[in-house]
């Protein structure tokens, strides 16, 4: 072997070592040490080296975790010691039932140190290490015979290919619990939805359908985690308490449940039942009760089996989270922001601890995809939602006339329009001025800040307004009176002759400020500033079309759907109408003079980075006054990026796309030199911009 292999032989095994410690590290003790680009530089190298030298590949290299060729199907294995179930204590009755045997076949008087940890609800798994490396994964199966899944098990980046350290014995079989957080289960689901592949109902039967694809590589892209909670076949010396033996697996790189510990007698069990219930919501991933183990492995032996389950270990359940009962109708609440929920009205049921009678149905996509209807038999699920939700419908007990759902065409608020655009799954309300359940969200936006900015009138006080009925919406605060102010709980004459005259001066303002306190939904500032420099006038807005809307920068057909939507809605018009009545004004929009020969006359410029001599606004005005269009944005339509400091994203489109760019420096150059000797910025032709 030549200097140069040794030298490759040596690197190959260090990166193996390096890397599966960083991945003990992040998967098992959840402290990463290494940024994952480092990580990734790493696994890149290893890759590299492996490649160049395939026979000195290590079956505990992390290279070897993603999927293999398709499996035929999968072997079934007899467990050397079976995988059984566990008794389970439905409440502390039967949890005390449990402790007085264990004391009374153990012939012990005082308290039992009992060793508790959550119950995962994911899929159940047998680990066995020969020889402190990974030789099978085998699913519980009926509890005597399981599958031999050991290829997917192999891609679960929480599953330790090799232990690590040393002492472990020669033969380790460990059982534990294959799971999906539920943040992870919620991207995958999405993901799916995406892809227009099936979606998973719960993250328990995500983890079991991941675990038994045939394709490997399917398996390697499944966000499975895994804590392990048990002991099968052992050839070998562990210590003499299960605690203490949880304690060695973490040190050997096997991952374990953060949330165990040792408790004292049956009253420190109902303690830790009870706090796990507190936090039960509040953990990443699902569990549906706590398990209690003897922590004494010898008086585990002695203790022994009954039946199918141990004498030594029971399941202290929570209340269920899912259950069935029947959809009594369906109908539609109102938000804030006038997003329309279907919810449905169900059959009182007891669930995750309380009665339930209302659950979200989300949205009207949801309804649709889920299909449920009036008289439907239904799973719900309670899993910290304070309304619980819809999981799927039983179809088989659907009654013979269950008609589809359908959209209100009108809010059952206010009676405005009802729409659901393209680009979101949520309908809402169009009578954002009007409609009482956008009220206060309507009127806190209008006297905000950067709105009408009306002093001294605050969220409480707006809130004290509405239910003292002395406003319904933005329009009837220039209506209020001194006195009726003053009446107000601890609001004296001073302060209610202050906002009086705060709201006076708040009538005059600008045209940018009052499309912007409108609160039409995606116009925010900067779109305002454009509409009004557009538009000049309210009324030309409020009659525009969409293709006009769409000549305005950074408006789109999203945007211009949802200006043109506003301002069809009758109920907005009154209020805008109230609002012009009670005399709120402001001068006419000075647009500025365009240079209509000018270079940049007609050309789209970008603005990115912090810009040092001119200010983003001083910036674009500039550049509007030489007949630009200044968008957010990068496209292939745009002509010009003009970058300042710390440029980045937009910066690297423009290289990408062949996109001329110029910097801050240049810009003001050009400017000073009224752009002489300036070449016209007209970017790359279209068939070299694209990628």
């Amino acid at each position: 072997m030549s200097p140069g292999d040794q030298d490759a032989r040596a690197r190959i095994r260090a990166l193996v070592e390096i890397l599966n410690d960083l991945g003990y590290h992040y998967h098992v003790l959840d402290a990463p040490r290494a940024p994952d680009a480092e990580y990734d530089r790493l696994y890149r190298e290893l890759q590299a080296l492996e490649s160049a030298h395939p026979a000195w590949v290590s079956p505990t290299s992390p290279t070897q975790r993603v999927g293999g060729a398709l499996l035929d199907g999968f072997t079934e294995v007899r467990h050397s010691v079976p995988m059984l179930s566990l008794d389970n204590a439905m409440d502390a009755a039967q949890l005390r039932d449990f402790d007085r045997r264990v004391r009374d076949w153990l012939k012990i008087e005082g308290p039992v140190a009992y060793s508790a940890e959550p119950k995962l609800d994911g899929m159940a798994i047998s680990l066995c290490y020969r020889q402190g490396v990974l030789a099978q994964a085998v699913t519980r199966g009926d509890g005597a015979s399981g599958e031999d899944v050991t290829a997917n098990v192999r891609t679960i980046r929480a599953v330790p290919l090799a232990l690590r350290g040393a002492g472990w014995p020669a033969v380790l079989e460990v059982r534990g619990e294959i799971f999906i957080t539920r943040a992870a289960f919620a991207d995958m689901n999405r993901r799916q939805r995406d892809l227009g592949e099936k979606t998973y109902m719960n993250p328990r039967n995500a983890a079991a359908g991941s675990v038994r694809q045939l394709d490997p590589a399917l398996t390697a892209r499944r966000p499975l985690s895994l804590f392990c909670h048990g002991l099968g076949a052992v050839e070998g010396v562990l210590p003499a308490r299960y605690s203490e033996i949880q304690a060695q697996w973490l040190a050997w790189g096997l991952p374990v449940c953060p949330e165990r510990q040792v408790v004292s007698g049956v009253a420190g069990c109902l303690d830790y039942h009870q706090a796990m219930a507190q936090r039960r919501d509040a953990l990443p991933y699902d569990i549906d009760g706590v398990v209690f183990k003897v922590d004494e492995v010898a008086l585990q032996r002695r203790l022994g089996f009954v039946a199918r389950a141990p004498r030594w270990a029971i399941a202290h359940k929570f209340p269920p989270q899912e259950v069935l009962t029947r959809v009594l109708a369906v109908t539609f609440q109102v938000g804030r922001t006038g997003a329309v929920t279907p919810v449905a009205r169900l059959e009182p049921v007891f669930v995750g601890g309380v009665t339930v009678s209302n659950a979200t149905l989300h949205n009207m996509d949801e309804v649709v995809r889920k299909d449920v209807r009036v008289g439907d038999t239904v799973t719900v699920r309670r899993a910290g939602d304070v309304i619980p939700e819809v999981v799927q419908v039983i179809e088989s007990r659907r009654p013979d006339t269950a008609p589809p759902v359908q959209l209100p065409a009108q809010c059952p608020v206010c009676g405005s329009d009802v729409a659901q655009l393209a680009d979101e799954a949520v309908a809402r309300c169009q009578g954002g001025l009007f409609c009482p359940a956008q009220r206060k969200a309507a009127i806190k936006h209008f006297a905000s800040r950067r709105a009408l900015d009306v002093q001294g009138l605050g969220d409480k006080l707006i809130e004290q307004l509405i239910a003292q009925a002395l406003i319904a919406d933005p329009a009837d605060l220039f209506a209020l009176t001194a006195p009726a102010l003053a009446a107000l709980e601890r609001f004296g004459e001073k302060s209610a002759n202050n906002l009086i005259q705060a709201l006076q001066q708040a009538k005059t303002t600008t045209l940018p400020r009052f499309i912007y306190a409108l609160g039409i939904r995606d116009v925010g500032e900067a779109t305002a500033g454009q509409l009004a420099l557009e538009f000049g006038a309210l009324d030309a807005l409020m009659a525009a079309d969409a293709e006009r809307l769409e000549t305005v920068a950074d408006v789109g057909p999203v945007v211009a759907a949802r200006v043109i939507a506003f301002f069809a809605e009758p109920h907005n018009r009154t209020v805008i109408g109230k609002l012009l009545d009670a005399g709120v004004n402001w001068p006419p929009v000075a647009r500025p003079t365009v240079d209509g020969d000018h270079p940049l006359a007609g050309k789209t410029v970008v603005l990115t980075g912090a810009l040092t001599a001119l200010s983003r606004h001083e910036a674009k005005a500039r550049l509007q006054a030489l007949g630009a269009k200044v968008t957010a944005s990068v496209s292939q339509r745009t002509d010009l990026v003009i970058v300042g400091a710390d440029a980045g994203a937009k910066a690297k489109k423009a290289a990408q796309w062949q996109i001329e760019v110029m910097t801050e420096e240049a810009f003001i150059a050009a400017l000073e030199s009224r752009w002489r000797d300036i070449p016209a910025p007209t970017g790359a032709p279209d068939s070299t911009r694209r990628t």
